[in-house]
């Protein structure tokens, strides 16, 4: 995020407090820079701090106001057609300028998503509107990157990673998965949780606020609050995990609950495995 705040944000909030109607060639005109500004990385719907991620409220506010501009087009060629407001076509990537891979077979990002250096994205896979992958990542298939997510340098990606995205409430943070961290296969990460740098997410992971995570190196409970997100720790390695239900009913069934367990913090063993998926970039 620029130290400065760009002066453009004031006016897709001064556009945005308008009445649909009353929207005219101006108003679509910085949205248009508004666009610009997103996929180069120049302004982001969160940002980190010392504090923490900080929330731009003005890229939800400039996000939604796209979607009052636009009108429903039909959109592609013969072989390929969709419909979608006219201010949202599929991004036409710099792959030369910024070294990006995106292999042949149905992928598709939406304007007003950033995509860093040398990523690599494999067929299917979708990022939305808002949404920032850092450089030297890898967005695997059938994987989506939500609205405004946030994915830091050199993640991973895997096969059907399913980070969720948000745009109302405008205040909320986005999903964000920080640097050096994998995302397994069949992952589910949504409504703001928090993935620390190098954390492992196993495969078939599903974290929401509401997911309670234990801890059983430091032997602690993480949640969310009504103030702050669900925070996996940096390093950690999550694992699917179960504990038992509640009640004399549940007891008698031998019924459990899905639970999210912290096994291990990254070691050398586990960065080797992870090292392995280099060679496929």
């Amino acid at each position: 995020m620029p130290v400065k705040r760009p002066e453009l944000l004031n006016a897709i909030d001064a556009h945005f407090e308008r009445p649909a109607e009353t929207l005219g060639e101006e108003a679509r005109a910085d949205f248009e820079a508004f666009l610009k500004l997103l996929e180069r990385g120049e302004v982001r719907a969160a940002y980190p701090s010392e504090e923490g991620w900080v929330v731009e409220p003005s890229v939800k506010r400039g996000i939604l106001l796209g979607f009052r501009l636009g009108r429903n087009v039909e959109m592609g060629g013969a072989d390929l057609q969709f419909s979608d407001k006219d201010t949202y076509p599929a991004q036409r990537l710099p792959v030369v300028e910024r070294g990006i891979r995106v292999v042949p077979g149905g992928s598709s990002v939406r304007r007003g998503a950033y995509i860093g250096e040398r990523v690599t994205m494999m067929p299917p896979a979708f990022v939305n509107v808002g949404a920032y992958v850092g450089a030297q990542s890898m967005v695997d298939s059938h994987a989506l990157v939500g609205s405004c997510a946030q994915i830091g340098e050199r993640v991973h990606l895997s096969a059907g990673a399913q980070i969720g995205g948000v745009l109302e409430p405008i205040g909320q943070t986005p999903v964000v998965v920080e640097d050096d961290a994998l995302i397994g296969g069949n992952t589910g990460l949504y409504e703001g949780v928090q993935v620390g740098k190098g954390a492992v997410i196993g495969a078939g992971c599903v974290i929401t606020a509401s997911t309670p995570v234990f801890d059983l190196v430091r032997e602690e409970v993480y949640r969310a609050t009504a103030e702050v997100p669900l925070k996996i720790p940096a390093g950690a390695v999550v694992i699917p995990g179960s504990r038992p239900a509640r009640g004399e009913f549940a007891k008698a069934h031998g019924l459990t609950m899905a639970a999210l367990l912290i096994i291990k913090y990254r070691d050398d063993r586990t960065d080797a495995r992870s090292a392995l998926e280099e060679l496929l970039r």
